[in-house]
């Protein structure tokens, strides 16, 4: 079992920056991918960024490619989300989740799930 548990959410303005963590307890095999995904109210849950924990790929949706940076902690149950020049259109709830590889398209594939971080972003 694995037990992810997300914190760093919060509000901010237009343009502001945030940083997310995911610490998850349990082993997580080097082959797994730890990703996160958002979930909007009224809108499907949709993947963001993935990280395979031996490190041989990352992938980020194209909404938040070039802004977003998902990156390995002081060991490979800690993953951050970095976000910068962060938009409206980012304001959801944020999940992290643990799974085999990094399918961004099929959330169903992971099947460990945190409660989730809300971002907020407006003026």
């Amino acid at each position: 079992q694995v037990h992810p548990v997300e914190s760093g959410g919060g509000s901010v303005q237009p343009g502001g920056s945030l940083r997310l963590s995911c610490v998850a307890s349990g082993h997580i095999d080097a082959r797994d991918g730890v990703a996160w995904f958002r979930q909007a109210p009224g809108k499907e849950r949709e993947g963001v960024a993935c990280r395979l924990t031996n490190g041989l790929l990352t992938t980020y949706d194209d909404s938040v490619q070039g802004r977003f940076t998902i990156a390995q902690g002081i060991d490979a149950n800690t993953v951050y989300l970095l976000m910068n020049s962060l938009k409206p259109e980012d304001t959801a709830m944020y999940y992290c989740a643990v799974g085999p590889g990094c399918n961004l398209e099929r959330p169903q594939a992971f099947p460990y799930w945190g409660q989730g971080t809300q971002v907020i972003v407006s003026s």
